[in-house]
C-alpha cells in the first residue's frame, strides 16, 4: 500500500515508474485484462469543486476494474464537523482507497495514517501533485526528458501548482523560473527545502527568455475568491501572450492546467495556438493517474 500525497515527499524511483506505466496505460487504454483494482472500491472525497479531476478519476478506477462513489462535504460528516482521523476510520474498513480534493494538506495527512487505505492528494492548498506528473508527462511526450530545461511558471508563484513544480524540478533536475509580482513569490522555507535550481524573479523577461516550457495557472485559486480584486490589479501583467511566447525557445510549449480565463493570465490568441498541447495535457490526467492508482497497490 502507497499513498501519493506530496512530490516533497514521493522519491524519484516512484516519480519515475509513474511516469514510465503511464505511457503503457495510455498506449494500451483498449486492453480489458488490466484490472489492478478488480474488485475494489474507491472514494472521491472532494471538499473543492472539480472538472477534470474528478471525471479524469472516476474514469480511469472505473478501467481499472474498481467501483467508485463520489462524495462531496455535504455527503459526509465532515461536513458537520466530524473529525478527519474518524472518517479515515470508518472508510478504512468500508473502501480499498480514497483521492481526497480539499483544503488542509493535513486533511489528507491524517486521512492517510488513520485509514490505513491507498490515499491519492487529488489538491489541496499546499500541493497538487497528480496534475504536475501528467504535466511533466506531456512535456516528455512531446519534447523528450525534462531533465536539464527550464520551466518558467507565470503567475500566483506562492499557490499549490508552482508550489509542486518547484518538489518535481529538484528531483527531476531540470531548472524552474517562477515569475511574479514579489507578494506572490514561493516562500522561501519552501525554497530552502526543496533545493535544485529555482528562480524567483519579478521579471517576466528574465523567466520566458530562451525557455522550453511556458506554464500559468489561475490568478485567483479556489478559496481566494475574497482576494480577487486585489490579485486581478497586481497580477495584470504577469501573462503568457504572444509577446512572451517570443522570447522562449521557438518550439517552446504552452500549457495551462485549465479553467483558463481567457485575458488574464493567457490571452486567447496564445491559447487557441496551443490548445492541442493544453488539451493534451488535460488528457493526459486520465492516463498519469491510472499509473498512479496502479502504483498506490502494487505491493
Amino acid at each position: 500500500m502507497k499513498n501519493l500525497l506530496s512530490l516533497e515527499k514521493l522519491p524519484l524511483a516512484d516519480i519515475e515508474k509513474i511516469l514510465r506505466d503511464a505511457v503503457i496505460y495510455k498506449r494500451e487504454r483498449a486492453r480489458v485484462d488490466r484490472k489492478p483494482l478488480a474488485g475494489q472500491t474507491w472514494a472521491l472525497i472532494f471538499s473543492k469543486s472539480s472538472t477534470r479531476t474528478r471525471v479524469s478519476f472516476e474514469t480511469g478506477i472505473r478501467e481499472l476494474g474498481a467501483g467508485v462513489m463520489f462524495l462531496n462535504s455535504n455527503d459526509v460528516q465532515l461536513g458537520r464537523g466530524e473529525p478527519i482521523k474518524d472518517t479515515a476510520r470508518v472508510l478504512g474498513r468500508m473502501v480499498h482507497g480514497a483521492v481526497i480534493r480539499t483544503f488542509a494538506q493535513s486533511d489528507v495527512e491524517e486521512f492517510a495514517e488513520f485509514s490505513n487505505i491507498p490515499t491519492i492528494n487529488a489538491l489541496t492548498d499546499d500541493e497538487h501533485p497528480c496534475q504536475i506528473l501528467a504535466d511533466i508527462f506531456t512535456y516528455k511526450e512531446l519534447r523528450g526528458p525534462i531533465a536539464g530545461k527550464v520551466v518558467a511558471f507565470i503567475g500566483d508563484g506562492g499557490c499549490n501548482v508552482p508550489r509542486s513544480w518547484i518538489f518535481a524540478a529538484s528531483k527531476l533536475q531540470f531548472e524552474l523560473r517562477i515569475a511574479a509580482p514579489k507578494k506572490f513569490q514561493p516562500a522561501r522555507e519552501i525554497l530552502e527545502r526543496a533545493g535544485g535550481k529555482i528562480i524567483g524573479t519579478e521579471s517576466l523577461e528574465k523567466a520566458a527568455k530562451g525557455a522550453d516550457l511556458l506554464y500559468t495557472d489561475v490568478w485567483v485559486s479556489m478559496g481566494k475568491e475574497a482576494e480577487s480584486a486585489e490579485r486581478l490589479k497586481v497580477l495584470k501583467d504577469y501573462q503568457i501572450n504572444q509577446k512572451l511566447t517570443k522570447l522562449a525557445k521557438a518550439d517552446a510549449l504552452v500549457m495551462h492546467c485549465l479553467p483558463a480565463h481567457r485575458g488574464q493570465e493567457i490571452d486567447e490568441e496564445t491559447f487557441e495556438k496551443n490548445a492541442r498541447t493544453i488539451f493534451a495535457q488535460a488528457e493526459n490526467r486520465l492516463h498519469v493517474q491510472k499509473a498512479i492508482l496502479g502504483w498506490a497497490v502494487t505491493k
